[in-house]
């Protein structure tokens, strides 16, 4: 690994101190060749943090082995990549704020396949199931890789619907690849890790936290061409992945469903305010191609 991409994975890696503050370092030293030089004054001036926070992340800097760390993750195959390598998914890379570093295991090179995103209600029932059962063949059809977020509900039946119909699926996680969540979903994430492919933006060892959620829906439909929400409640994570993939120009496709089901709520709602209306496959073919 070049050094320049090992001294970014290194400050992903440092407590205290976010994208913004590593991205204000790389400005002020732009091949980081000065990184472990630099004296913490003048490295405190550069990303302006708390006294707290900076004591955590110049720890951090000087103390985390990260030869070690990297050596880890290769017995794990684990592939890290940067914002700045040239095989970063490049949709994600015209997004505002694409992660500066990604974690995956499995299939790197689904990536750059054309995706759409299958996302929907941790109470998905028959009838999200039926409905992705009806979507799924023409997709994968045309070789369509269907990423998901290996949430309950209807992101489980996406990504194991998927497998069952031979196509290839990427999980978004929240988590860092050791701390799988939900728990009762790590056995589909083992079976992906061969010819699909596992992604995070969060280091392997990091537990997952309420606020990841939000934050890793972001990368789901930067990835994608589209966005397919398949049941959601109101007030749905769905919501926010479908604000995500709106803000970035892509397509935004909703399920219909009954005036009085709660889970139709949302759905119906993005399609009132303009989402494409899918019955089939084809529905979102046509706008993606």
């Amino acid at each position: 690994m070049k050094a320049f991409k090992k001294r970014i994975i290194h400050l992903h890696h440092c407590r205290g101190i976010n994208s913004k503050g590593i991205i204000k370092i790389i400005q002020s030293d732009p091949t980081l060749k000065n990184l472990y030089k630099t004296p913490p004054s003048k490295l405190k001036s550069i990303i302006h943090s708390s006294p707290e926070h900076f004591s955590k992340f110049y720890y951090d800097l000087h103390h985390l082995k990260i030869d070690q760390i990297l050596f880890n993750y290769q017995k794990h195959h684990i592939y890290c990549l940067t914002v700045f390598d040239p095989d970063y998914p490049y949709l994600l890379k015209q997004c505002y704020n694409p992660p500066l570093a990604l974690y995956a295991i499995g299939n790197v090179s689904l990536l750059n396949s054309p995706c759409v995103a299958i996302v929907g209600s941790r109470k998905g029932n028959i009838y999200g199931r039926k409905a992705i059962e009806q979507i799924l063949p023409a997709l994968i059809k045309k070789k369509i890789t269907i990423i998901s977020g290996l949430a309950k509900g209807i992101d489980t039946m996406a990504h194991e619907m998927t497998i069952l119909h031979g196509g290839k699926t990427i999980c978004v996680l929240g988590s860092g690849f050791f701390h799988i969540y939900p728990q009762e979903n790590r056995r589909l994430a083992e079976n992906m890790k061969k010819e699909h492919l596992l992604l995070s933006e969060y280091p392997p060892n990091t537990k997952p936290q309420r606020w990841h959620f939000p934050m890793r829906n972001r990368i789901i439909s930067g990835l994608s061409k589209g966005i397919v929400v398949i049941q959601a409640e109101e007030k749905s994570g769905s919501l926010i992945t479908a604000d995500f993939a709106l803000q970035e120009n892509r397509e935004v496709f909703a399920i219909p469903g009954s005036v009085v089901d709660p889970l139709s709520k949302g759905t119906n709602f993005l399609i009132q305010q303009g989402a494409k209306l899918v019955l089939t496959g084809d529905d979102i073919l046509e706008e993606i191609y």
